[in-house]
């Protein structure tokens, strides 16, 4: 009976670290995941207010700009961008 219990006490221990070291993987990607987000945006409102008064975008701009709005929208990104999406979309794109 000790020895069942000795058992259980340390499967018990072993599931909780494992529960610990799993806790903070998910932490430190969600961190990672909220970076990438952050600079994602910044790179495509950049992009966005550098070129929105000519309402003209260089193909390589554009072609990044989509890159960029895909990786985005994947990441779980916001309707904001969303709406700068759609104008850029509109915008003539030079070659």
């Amino acid at each position: 009976m000790l020895q069942e219990l000795l058992a259980a006490a340390g499967a018990v221990t072993a599931l909780a670290a494992a529960a610990a070291v799993l806790w903070g993987v998910l932490r430190w990607g969600r961190r990672i995941t909220e970076g990438a987000k952050c600079q994602l945006r910044s790179e495509m409102l950049r992009t966005y207010y550098h070129h929105r008064q000519t309402e003209t975008i260089r193909q390589y701009e554009y072609e990044n700009f989509i890159y960029c709005y895909e990786a985005y929208t994947a990441l779980g990104g916001n309707s904001f961008i969303g709406k700068i999406y759609d104008e850029v979309r509109k915008w003539e794109v030079l070659t």
